[in-house]
């Protein structure tokens, strides 16, 4: 333990200010983009617009941020205790959730009174597997927050799994945004700077998040050795 912290002191002040940079920028990123997707699909024009904005609302900003509250350099509640930033990412979870399912409630109906065929592209079938994986993530961190539902099972390895599983699912909400800005509506919004700028923004809060993941993980595995 003691050798644990001796290496973390002697670690170059570049590393930590250079993590603590990214998170401040990866907050920023998500209000920018955020903003950025509601005011070019102005939500309430049309029901395909409440798509974009739900969608992007849910896994650019509820998630990442629900994420980056265990952020040892840039979470915006570092100094409360363990146990209150897990119910605050809880609620982000939820929101989450909701956000994600009345989006895609939203692209359903819109389909259905178009008369289109539903889910056929990578797009649609990712979104809606994220979506499936994002709620059942939530459901299953709820021993996490109740230790009475989890009898028989170790809650360090339960925090593992779930920390695991949510880097996949954040990963795929990635994935499925990315998809997004490949689609005829948001190619044809914008121009193709924007458009890099965009695939730029998504790329790096999943690298932030992924890196914030396994790092804690790594850290974890050299305190039990």
């Amino acid at each position: 333990m003691v050798q644990t912290c001796k290496e973390a002191e002697s670690e170059p002040r570049i590393y930590g200010f250079s993590r603590a940079a990214s998170a401040v920028l990866t907050h920023l990123i998500c209000i920018v983009f955020t903003v950025f997707i509601t005011a070019l699909s102005r939500p309430g024009s049309s029901w395909f617009s409440w798509h974009p904005f739900f969608m992007t609302l849910a896994f650019s900003f509820f998630m990442t941020e629900a994420i980056l509250l265990f952020s040892p350099h840039g979470s915006p509640i570092k100094k409360f205790p363990h146990k209150t930033k897990g119910r605050v990412h809880w609620i982000l979870q939820s929101l989450c959730v909701s956000c994600a399912v009345l989006g895609l409630a939203a692209i359903f109906y819109n389909k259905h009174l178009n008369g289109k065929p539903h889910f056929t592209s990578w797009h649609g079938l990712l979104g809606l597997l994220t979506v499936c994986v994002v709620g059942l993530q939530s459901l299953a961190a709820l021993p996490l927050i109740y230790h009475s539902l989890a009898k028989g099972w170790s809650l360090a390895k339960l925090k593992r799994y779930h920390a695991a599983s949510g880097l996949v699912t954040y990963l795929l909400g990635s994935a499925s945004l990315l998809l997004g800005l490949s689609s005829a509506w948001f190619t044809a919004s914008v121009g193709e700077y924007t458009w890099y700028l965009s695939a730029l923004c998504a790329a790096l809060n999943a690298l932030v998040i992924m890196n914030q993941v396994t790092s804690a993980y790594t850290a974890k595995k050299r305190l039990q050795s």
